[in-house]
């Protein structure tokens, strides 16, 4: 898996240290066999694996959080889908904030999204700039402003013409330029004409006050808990349970059944069940 930081073989070996010197922590608990062993035997070949008995310290949340940390937001997904342990590490807000923010050196990110799987791309294209519309502004220029096309601001904001402009108190701005984003504040929020989630950055960093080109929240929150809610009914299991395979599925309900079903088909297959 690659890495977020520049720290390469330096802190990888200080990861190892961290697993190998585990048997010291009374944070947590492991096989004493497996934490007792040299770490002269672990070479470069050796695989960090939660089925690798070597690394039985991988049970641990502690250490898994010093690992997580070091990994970029693709990766970071990809542990979730591990076992529970690693997906409720790996999700919690600090670790995936840190993620997210750090290949454009964001000051901070404000706002929870709706969907899980919103935090799953950090790419340039999840962010834009708010521009609230004054007397004069046409599409044109604030493409020439902000050094974009055209093009690329009427998809963002779904707009079919240049006179969308003037039924509305703002345009999302794509961003061209990363360094943009350094220092930034930004704010999740789902825009009613972009209809996603956008990570926004404002003049000054401070929000309008106007809220009208924002969905309503509370709606679309009700409505995932009714979903959730749902799944929870259609697979007989707790909240925590029917929440994980919500988040895995990126809010698609079919998808999280059968990615329930196929879980209950392997579970079988071993003899769990």
């Amino acid at each position: 898996m690659g890495s977020c930081c520049d720290e390469g073989y330096g802190g990888e070996r200080d990861v190892r240290k961290h697993l190998m010197n585990f048997h010291l922590s009374s944070n947590c608990s492991s096989s004493e066999e497996s934490l007792n062993r040299s770490p002269s035997s672990l070479d470069s070949s050796t695989v960090i694996s939660p089925m690798n008995s070597v690394f039985s310290a991988l049970a641990c949340r502690d250490i898994l959080r010093i690992i997580f940390e070091k990994l970029p937001i693709s990766d970071l997904h990809r542990v979730r889908c591990v076992g529970r342990v690693w997906n409720s590490v790996a999700s919690e807000k600090d670790i995936v904030i840190r993620a997210f923010t750090a290949p454009w050196k964001l000051k901070d990110v404000i706002g929870n999204p709706l969907s899980g799987g919103f935090w799953r791309d950090n790419g340039l294209g999840k962010f834009a700039i708010s521009h609230r519309i004054v007397r004069g502004d046409t599409v044109a220029g604030l493409a020439v402003k902000y050094s974009v096309q055209v093009v690329d601001i009427k998809r963002l904001n779904n707009m079919m013409s240049d006179h969308g402009i003037y039924s509305r108190e703002r345009l999302l701005i794509p961003i061209s330029n990363p360094n943009t984003l350094i220092d930034r504040t930004c704010y999740i929020e789902l825009d009613v004409y972009a209809k996603r989630e956008v990570a926004v950055i404002y003049p000054e960093d401070v929000p309008d006050s106007s809220c009208s080109h924002l969905s309503n929240r509370m709606s679309l929150g009700e409505g995932k808990k009714r979903a959730i809610d749902s799944l929870r009914r259609s697979m007989q299991v707790d909240d925590e349970t029917a929440q994980y395979y919500w988040s895995v599925s990126n809010g698609d309900p079919r998808a999280a059944l059968s990615e329930f079903s196929a879980d209950l088909r392997w579970e079988r297959q071993v003899g769990l069940h």
